[in-house]
């Protein structure tokens, strides 16, 4: 088992490379969901902490509400894959959706954007817009060559 320190900055250089990850929740009846997002990574205090700008009127919501947990799984064309199974929290505090605003409005591209260019969020502060905090459980990182090369030395990390 691969220590946080070092699967962290891993996971973070490869999902914010390939940018888009698909998402997965389960509804009330635990059926899968999935559908793609584009979450930003951090790595502060020793902590590894996931963000993800969405809508607390989603269907993701309503499952999240049930069950608050995600699983992400990113791809590139290379076989590079991560994932990172954690538990999800809404920020719902002014300052939290404004910090959380402001992280995606304010990092660099690829994983920057405005997120005014979604119709229903004009401000940090607009009903349709929320924030939701991601706490990983496990990842798992294993770049395309590891892969191709039938080498079994992928990280992976388990709370």
């Amino acid at each position: 088992m691969t220590e946080l320190s070092q699967i962290a900055p891993a996971l973070i250089a490869m999902a914010h490379r390939i940018v888009w990850c698909t998402t997965a929740t389960a509804d009330a009846n635990s059926h899968p969901r999935t559908r793609v997002l584009h979450p930003i990574w951090e790595w502060a205090d020793g902590r590894l902490t996931g963000w993800i700008a969405t809508s607390p009127f989603s269907a993701k919501a309503v499952d999240l509400a049930i069950h608050p947990e995600v699983s992400l799984t990113y791809w590139g064309a290379t076989h590079d894959t991560c994932t990172a199974d954690c538990y999800a929290v809404w920020e719902e505090s002014p300052a939290e959706r404004r910090a959380g605003w402001d992280r995606f409005a304010n990092a660099p591209a690829p994983v920057g954007y405005d997120p005014a260019i979604i119709p229903p969020w004009t401000a940090p502060d607009a009903e349709a817009f929320g924030i939701l905090r991601l706490e990983p459980r496990r990842l798992r990182v294993m770049p395309g060559s590891v892969m191709l090369a039938g080498r079994g030395d992928l990280l992976t990390w388990k709370a």
